[in-house]
C-alpha cells in the first residue's frame, strides 16, 4: 500500500537572522491585523461619554492650552503664523508619532498571554497600532483642514506650497520612526521594567526638542546640525512649510531626518525579531 506524503498548508521554521522578516507571512494575516485596527479604533472610546469626539477635543483642548501659554504669556513667536493653526498643526502631527511611539512600546509586556497561547507573527500587533492611529491622524487632519479653510478664507497669509506632496511620505516616516523605536523599547522592557516608567516622561521632553511650540527658526544656526538629529523636527517643519507656506527647514535637514528614521527601524526590528524567540521566559 502507497504512503501518501502529507501536503502541509503552513510551515514554521525558527528565525535564525538578525534581520529575519517573513513578510509574506504578515501578509497572510492581514485578516488579523484588520480585526486588531477595528477592535483597538473602535474599543478607545466605547464606552464614553462623548465617544468619537475625543478625537477632536483632545487637539482642540492642546491647541487652546498652547495658545494661552505659548502665545499669550510666553509670547513665543510663530513666524507670523496664526497661533491656532501654528500650534494645531504641530499637535496633530506629534500626537500620531507619540501615540505609535508609547503603545508600540507595551507589545510584549500588554500580550504576553496572547503570544504564548498562540503563534501569529509578532509584529502583527505593533503593525496594527501604527495602522490605528493612522485612522486617528485621518480624522485630526480633517479637523486642521477645517481650521486652515477658514483661516484661509478670512485673509490670512498661509498658502499651500510644492512640499504638500510630501505629506504621505512624511505619515509614512513617522509611522517607521514610532514603530521602530516603540518595539526597540518593547523588547527592552521585557527585562528594564523601569523604561515603561520612562517612556511618558521621554515623550514630553521630546515634544519640547521639537517645534511643536515654536519654529524651528528659533533655534541659532550653529546648533541647527545638532538639532536635526532630531527626527521629528524636520518632519513637523516641513508640514508647516507645505500647508502653511512658512518654514526653516532645508532638504539636507530631511535627509538626516530619514537616515536617522530607517537606523532605528533597523535596529528596533533586528532586536524585536532576537526578542521574540526568548521573551516569554522574562516576562
Amino acid at each position: 500500500m502507497e504512503i501518501q506524503k502529507n501536503t502541509w498548508t503552513t510551515v514554521i521554521r525558527p528565525q535564525n537572522g538578525r534581520l529575519d522578516i517573513n513578510l509574506i507571512d504578515i501578509w497572510r494575516y492581514r485578516d488579523l491585523i484588520i480585526l486588531f485596527v477595528r477592535r483597538d479604533f473602535v474599543a478607545v472610546y466605547k464606552q464614553t461619554i462623548l465617544g468619537p469626539l475625543w478625537f477632536l477635543l483632545q487637539p482642540l483642548l492642546s491647541t487652546l492650552v498652547f495658545v494661552i501659554v505659548f502665545g499669550f504669556i510666553a509670547k513665543i513667536p510663530t513666524d507670523g503664523l496664526p497661533q491656532i493653526l501654528f500650534y494645531l498643526s504641530g499637535i496633530v502631527i506629534w500626537q500620531y508619532f507619540a501615540s505609535c511611539l508609547v503603545k508600540t512600546s507595551d507589545t510584549f509586556v500588554a500580550n504576553a498571554g496572547m503570544f504564548g497561547k498562540v503563534y501569529f507573527p509578532r509584529l502583527i500587533v505593533p503593525i496594527s497600532i501604527v495602522l490605528t492611529n493612522l485612522l486617528t491622524l485621518g480624522i485630526q487632519l480633517c479637523l486642521f483642514i477645517i481650521f486652515w479653510i477658514s483661516y484661509y478664507a478670512r485673509g490670512a497669509n498661509i498658502h499651500l506650497t510644492a512640499w504638500i506632496f510630501t505629506i504621505p511620505f512624511l505619515v509614512l516616516q513617522m509611522a517607521a520612526l514610532g514603530l521602530g523605536l516603540g518595539i526597540l523599547i518593547s523588547s527592552m522592557t521585557t527585562k528594564y521594567r523601569d523604561l515603561n516608567f520612562i517612556v511618558g516622561f521621554g515623550v514630553q521632553l521630546w515634544m519640547y526638542a521639537t517645534p511643536i511650540v515654536y519654529p524651528m527658526s528659533q533655534i541659532p544656526a550653529a546648533w541647527q546640525g545638532i538639532y536635526s538629529l532630531n527626527p521629528m523636527a524636520a518632519i513637523v517643519e516641513i508640514f508647516r512649510l507645505a500647508f502653511l507656506g512658512t518654514g526653516s527647514v532645508q532638504p539636507w535637514q530631511w535627509g538626516i531626518s530619514i537616515c536617522v528614521t530607517v537606523i532605528v527601524l533597523l535596529v528596533g526590528i533586528m532586536l524585536f525579531s532576537r526578542i521574540e524567540k526568548t521573551f516569554m521566559d522574562t516576562v
